[in-house]
């Protein structure tokens, strides 16, 4: 009976959860995956389940994770995914960390493994970013970015190679 208990108070804590990280990635995954098997109903309840974390974490104005875009492994978002616009057509790497209100436009650009982007980033369209970069807060990246650089300043000058 215990454990009965404990998986209902668990089961309860998931729901009134704000973000579950894992659980919102898996379920994207699968809604926008278009050769995955599951059944309908099931996939339009991990959209709902989507959208509903999106409302209650404010995302439904100025949020959109586009489905076109590949990761690799989910990002991690330490902010939620507060404001974080992700155009289409992009690949990226493993182990991205995207802070709040980062914006990287559509374009066929890849990111590479281990990229940080700091709060209120941009990247400008097509611009490839190499594995360990590091994106200062606010930079705006207009030039592709080599394998381990420090980006900063508003036109994005690399300081760190």
């Amino acid at each position: 009976m215990n454990l009965l208990n404990n998986q209902f108070s668990s089961l309860l804590m998931n729901f009134f959860r704000d973000y579950n990280h894992r659980k919102y990635w898996k379920r994207r995954e699968i809604v926008i995956d278009p050769t995955n098997k599951k059944h309908l109903l099931i996939k339009l309840y991990f959209l709902l389940y989507i959208k509903r974390s999106d409302a209650k974490n404010n995302c439904s104005f100025g949020t959109n994770l586009n489905s076109g875009s590949i990761f690799k492994t989910p990002p991690y978002l330490p902010h939620g995914p507060n404001g974080i616009i992700i155009g289409h057509d992009l690949e990226f790497g493993e182990n991205v960390i995207i802070y709040h209100q980062v914006t990287i436009a559509h374009g066929g650009g890849k990111i590479g493994d281990n990229v940080l982007f700091g709060a209120g980033s941009k990247v400008l369209p097509g611009k490839n970013i190499g594995t360990g970069a590091k994106i200062g807060m606010n930079a705006v990246v207009v030039e592709d970015i080599p394998q381990n650089a420090t980006v900063v300043l508003n036109k994005s000058r690399i300081i760190n190679k």
